[in-house]
């Protein structure tokens, strides 16, 4: 909750994971878990860390370029949207 508050400026209720993924990081591994979020309260709005934060249809999705296996992670889980 405090993470997706500083990268997002929303405030969300925690919900089930979804999914677990390791990828390669500089040293060793991130491990990522992701959970399904409600939000309760706040604006979207980038992080100090990030040029942009907006919320995507499936067609926006598509035009975006995403951190490599992004898309075929989310794919796997169910997690995309929908056209």
């Amino acid at each position: 909750m405090r993470e997706l508050r500083e990268e997002t400026g929303l405030s969300v209720t925690v919900g089930p994971l979804i999914g677990s993924v390791t990828r390669p990081a500089p040293r060793g591994v991130y491990e990522i878990h992701d959970y399904a979020c409600q939000v309760r309260s706040g604006v979207l709005r980038p992080g100090d860390d990030a040029v942009d934060a907006r919320w995507a249809d499936a067609a926006i999705l598509a035009t975006l370029p995403l951190t490599e296996m992004l898309r075929e992670t989310l794919e796997a889980w169910g997690q995309l949207p929908r056209s």
